[in-house]
């Protein structure tokens, strides 16, 4: 009995969801460590996931309804045509959308789940967590409207530029079946089928077989994006709170190409939030940081941010992921030093 027993508490602990023992040891860790800092960290992350949760159950909803319609064919068509005017229009789009690296991911995900492709998505991807309209005022009022302009025209290249590396690998090792297994969509009503294929069946409530799927696809989508979102903003939390803005302003600090360098380095595990950069960018510009610096500081960490990174981690295989990185740490070098030498 005692053997019989060793695999079963094997399947349990397989079962138990690496995500939330994630959040739970970190939560742990805190309560431990520093007990005063436990209820800030808890309610941070409860604030971030408030204010997002509209945009995962409009994102979960949306999908669920393409999935029991049957109307994956339909998204298709919205991503098909000239894979140029694709990239660039995704790419246009996403600079100019109102979400953070971390809110578009549902969105992400609704699209690479219904078989849209690559190049396009990831011009989306790369683009949207770097502007939007609110981030445009707010960069505009306190790092100028030259350096707002030059933001967004960096989000909109970076996209345009990792796209067309996609459409132009999309058949080698890299980019072919980029999702992972546990995010890749099902069959529609056990049916097996490629993305694209059929006719849509608007009123899927008539049928028991579609309401189900339906109700199904909600509730894992709530529960998968949900989750690593939770990590993302737990892990946020707690950059605020231990990472000082000394150090970054040490690191960053000087002249000529290394601070860039160092800014598209120290970007992605030191960026804190879109809005929270901009103050922290115009107190080390003050302190005599390269504007280089400060532009590839700010594009790294929108795009692969940490938390982003993880969000980023949960959708796509790891080949896709590091290429994801390396348009970023790229995208944010080359505007780095093209800032540089326009300011």
């Amino acid at each position: 009995m005692a053997d019989a027993a060793v695999p079963r508490r094997r399947d349990s602990l397989r079962r138990l969801d690496r995500v939330a023992l994630a959040i739970a040891a970190l939560l742990v860790a805190v309560a431990v460590l520093d007990p005063a800092r436990f209820g800030e960290t808890v309610a941070f992350a409860l604030g971030a996931l408030a204010r997002t949760a509209p945009i995962i159950a409009v994102a979960t909803l949306a999908l669920a309804f393409v999935k029991a319609a049957g109307a994956e064919t339909l998204v298709g068509r919205a991503f098909r045509g000239p894979a140029l005017v694709m990239i660039a229009l995704a790419a246009l789009v996403g600079g100019l959308s109102p979400f953070c690296s971390c809110q578009v991911i549902p969105f992400i995900a609704a699209l690479l789940a219904v078989g849209a492709p690559l190049a396009a998505v990831m011009a989306f991807w790369l683009s949207s967590p770097l502007m939007d309209p609110a981030m445009f005022v707010v960069t505009s009022a306190v790092l100028g409207l030259d350096f707002a302009l030059a933001k967004t025209a960096a989000a909109v290249l970076i996209g345009i530029g990792g796209g067309l590396v996609v459409h132009a690998f999309a058949r080698g090792p890299v980019f072919a079946d980029p999702l992972r297994p546990e995010s890749k969509p099902g069959g529609c009503c056990g049916q097996a089928k490629t993305p694209f294929e059929g006719a849509p069946r608007w009123d899927f409530w008539r049928e028991a077989p579609r309401r189900a799927l339906f109700a199904r696809t909600a509730r894992d989508n709530v529960l998968f994006l949900g989750k690593w979102l939770a990590l993302a903003y737990v892990i946020e939390a707690l950059m605020i709170a231990y990472v000082p803005a000394a150090l970054i302003a040490g690191v960053l600090g000087g002249a000529g190409v290394q601070p860039i360098l160092l800014g598209a380095l120290v970007g992605a595990p030191a960026y804190l939030n879109g809005y929270a950069a901009v103050p922290l960018m115009d107190a080390l510009l003050g302190q005599g940081m390269a504007p280089g610096a400060a532009m590839a500081f700010v594009v790294a960490g929108g795009m692969s941010s940490i938390p982003a990174a993880i969000a980023v981690w949960a959708l796509v295989r790891a080949r896709v992921f590091a290429a994801y990185l390396g348009f970023a740490f790229a995208g944010a070098l080359l505007a780095g030093l093209g800032w540089q030498l326009i300011a």
